[in-house]
């Protein structure tokens, strides 16, 4: 076993990209493990799915259950906010559970949930036994994903595998709302959906869940069938440790007694042993600086689509030029992994996160200095070409979607290299762990960013009266400037060693 306060150095020839043609760096996956490639389906696959109940549940809340929109918001912000903690308090469990039993568990609660969204409109069924158990369900997969990708791939394959990995999720984000807006079409907004052979009728919203739930089922098919016990991919070759009984002689229901206390006993030594080692408050030092990049993304959520509306007018194809970021993402995300994967992941979250950061000033700026290009071809062409308008172009379209573009350059850049540098500071065995932790930050972010983002509107960008949404987006900017910053400035003081990297 090797000493995590002193990692091996990777050779030559297993260093990232060493020798390798461009091609090559895009084939090297071809020769990894079959567990890998379930791990892509996997996200695929869960994406779409989980996107699919994002997306719908303020519209199911409303509409099925009668909520009114203000409930409706708060019940969401919870479900977000529980998963995001969940995924904090679930990573030490994977661990100490193993990354195939904590897929059975994770996507057989995905699909007991999505029965309970599908086929109930009981509120209190709807919410405890719907969205409870979806986010302890889809919490549990997100620390054991990642810990996944750094068990299945050498250190040659791990940057594109991780950059392949955010480019599926960004397609399945995409996927998911191109669903979403057929189904609405095909059924109407408040249609229904008779169940073949049943006939029981679904509303268009529950539609939408039951092809969430339909997603689920081949995912459990695939661990249960697929995935096998103890493959772990190194840069010497694959290793397959045998699973043992824990239990031997040992009666079923007892053994899983047992197997139950020694988890949770097992759960509770690695969460706080992750507490006694100094690198691991590096690494929250770390995360703590990268949650302000992440500010970004909940500003697009919770500020963006308000902003755009009361700047823009109602009926505005706000998402569109949104949803251009989860396109780019997709083919963006692994050439930058590609392209750069010789280069550390610290080094590379700084550079992408400064990137993205500088993408924000953009919207600071006046949009009388976007005029002309509104006035011209560009503006032409992304307002009246490809969204379908017509008459006088506001600049803040040509604005909206060059920021989007350079965020997504930015992003593409940065995000799959921070779940890299996670997977690969993490000590052996505590991988989803670590991963579990890095989204401590991002909790803490979202419960900031609402009421900020509240603050910001009622300031800048009133409903009625003047606005002066450039000075939103600069206080937005400056915030987010703090996380390519701090982790330049402090880098001596809170980098950790990568596995598998000279430096």
């Amino acid at each position: 076993m090797s000493d995590p306060k002193n990692p091996p150095v990777a050779d030559q020839k297993n260093s990232p990209g060493a020798g390798v043609s461009f091609l090559g760096k895009f084939t090297v996956l071809f020769g990894a493990v079959r567990e890998l490639w379930i791990v892509f389906a996997l996200a695929g696959l869960g994406n779409v799915a989980y996107r699919l109940v994002n997306f719908t549940l303020t519209l199911w809340l409303s509409s099925d259950l009668g909520l009114s929109d203000v409930r409706a918001a708060v019940a969401v912000t919870i479900w977000s906010a529980g998963l995001t903690l969940t995924i904090v308090l679930v990573g030490s469990l994977t661990d100490a559970l193993g990354l195939r039993k904590t897929f059975l568990l994770a996507f057989a609660l995905c699909i007991l949930a999505r029965v309970f969204l599908t086929f109930t409109t009981l509120k209190w069924v709807a919410l405890g036994g719907g969205l409870v158990l979806l986010a302890f369900g889809e919490g549990m997969t997100t620390p054991a994903k990642v810990a996944a990708l750094r068990r299945y791939t050498t250190t040659a394959q791990r940057s594109i595998a991780f950059s392949v990995f955010y480019a599926i999720m960004n397609a399945g984000f995409f996927l998911a709302v191109y669903i979403s807006d057929a189904l609405r079409a095909g059924l109407g907004e408040h249609g229904q959906f008779r169940l073949p052979g049943l006939g029981v009728l679904l509303s268009t919203y529950q539609t939408s869940f039951l092809v969430s739930l339909a997603l689920s089922v081949p995912s459990l098919v695939l661990v249960y069938f697929w995935l096998r016990e103890g493959v772990e991919a190194t840069d010497q070759g694959v290793v397959i440790t045998a699973e043992k009984p824990k239990y031997p002689g040992v009666k079923t229901l007892r053994a899983l007694g047992w197997s139950v206390r020694d988890t949770l006993r097992e759960t509770a030594r690695i969460f706080t042993g992750l507490w006694r080692q100094p690198g691991f408050y590096k690494f929250l030092a770390f995360l703590g600086f990268a949650a302000f990049i992440k500010m970004i993304f909940l500003h697009m959520d919770y500020t963006y689509p308000k902003f755009g509306i009361r700047e823009l007018g109602e009926g505005a194809p706000i998402g569109h030029l949104y949803g251009l970021n989860n396109l780019l993402i997709v083919f963006l995300a692994p050439l930058a992994g590609v392209l750069t994967q010789r280069i550390p992941a610290y080094r590379m979250v700084i550079l992408g996160s400064s990137v993205a950061a500088s993408s924000v000033f953009i919207m600071a700026l006046p949009p009388q200095m976007f005029q002309p290009m509104a006035d011209g071809w560009l503006g032409h062409f992304i307002a009246h070409s490809w969204l379908g308008l017509s008459g006088a172009v506001n600049p803040y379209y040509v604005m909206i979607c060059l920021f989007v573009v350079v965020l997504s350059l930015g992003e593409a850049c940065y995000s799959p290299r921070l779940y890299e540098y996670t997977a690969a500071i993490a000590p052996k065995g505590q991988e989803a762990s670590y991963m579990a932790m890095s989204a401590l930050p991002y909790f803490l972010a979202k419960l900031g960013v609402a009421p900020l983002s509240g603050v910001l509107l009622s300031w800048f960008c009133p409903a009625a009266g003047p606005r002066h949404s450039e000075t939103l987006w600069l206080i937005i900017g400056l915030t987010t400037l703090i996380a390519p910053v701090g982790l330049f400035v402090f880098q001596r003081y809170i980098r950790v060693h990568e596995a598998g990297r000279d430096d």
